[in-house]
């Protein structure tokens, strides 16, 4: 016989899985019998916490927030003496060497140096990467006490460089860096229209804070002074102004230097001197 077909739209019942209810009772009220005495303690721990907290807010601690880093506690370094960087002289040049626009140095384009009857070894832009780099990876610009950076190219150009930037490590893209810069005056951080660095109009005196100390720094000085003393030795409230040759060779000279000094009795490069500022400042301002 052939077996029935089933009238549709009936199905075949499951068995539902029988449950014994008066365990699951058991269980559940064993369970709310074990957690009632715990929730005291818990109530208990969180009242000496939150009291803990606020007792550290009271006398002043900060609380830390696990996974979350908290800003440094400083009163407002804007507010107090900063210090300002003058790049002079930066052999920042731009040809065009075959159907390229490039920056000129003179590991690259000595060749077409002398073609053109120029020093190939006056062609150092690495100088000028060598200083920044130095000034904007120091603590004084952690700190915030870094106000500005200036850089006036040997051909007289200027431009600002924000202490928040953050220079390329390599040679080859600050070279890609400034090109673009000085073809089209002005880089901008990726996604704000905020520029970073730009070329400004001179004299740089208009950028520079009123009743600042401007020094100079020359090996050829005939003031040979120690750093660490000369800048303790200047009033706290003073905004300092340190110009730095950034050129290969040739002497720094410009008319608006108060002082004009050595911090060395041989030969540094401009960026072993900023890096003697930078912990003479640190030394006075206590940053650690």
């Amino acid at each position: 016989m052939v077996r029935p077909y089933a009238v549709k739209g009936k199905k075949r019942k499951k068995n539902a899985d029988v449950y014994d209810r008066a365990e699951e009772e058991e269980v559940a009220a064993a369970a709310a019998a074990a957690a009632e005495p715990e929730e005291p303690e818990a109530e208990e721990a969180d009242k000496k916490r939150i009291n803990g907290n606020e007792s550290e807010e009271k006398e002043g601690n900060p609380i830390e927030l696990e996974g979350i880093p908290l800003a440094p506690a400083e009163i407002n370094p804007k507010n107090g003496p900063g210090a300002i960087f003058i790049l002079e002289k930066a052999s920042l040049e731009v040809a065009k060497v075959g159907k390229t626009y490039q920056l000129l140095n003179s590991d690259d384009h000595s060749n077409f140096l002398r073609k053109n009857n120029k020093d190939p070894a006056l062609y150092r832009p690495d100088i000028v990467h060598q200083a920044l780099l130095m000034v904007l990876d120091s603590p004084i610009n952690k700190a915030g006490r870094l106000r500005n950076v200036y850089v006036r190219t040997a051909a007289g150009v200027l431009i600002e460089v924000k202490p928040y930037v953050r220079i390329p490590r390599t040679f080859k893209r600050f070279s890609g860096v400034m090109l673009q810069l000085l073809q089209k005056l002005s880089i901008s951080a990726v996604g704000k229209r905020e520029k970073l660095m730009r070329v400004i109009k001179n004299p740089v005196t208009q950028y520079l804070p009123v009743n600042s100390r401007k020094i100079g720094f020359s090996y050829s000085s005939e003031q040979l002074v120690n750093i660490q003393n000369y800048v303790a030795s200047a009033e706290n409230s003073t905004d300092f102004v340190f110009v730095v040759g950034a050129m290969a060779h040739g002497k720094v000279e410009t008319d608006y230097n108060e002082d004009f000094i050595s911090v060395c009795g041989y030969p540094l490069s401009a960026a072993y001197c900023i890096t003697m500022i930078c912990q003479a400042l640190a030394g006075k301002w206590t940053v650690l």
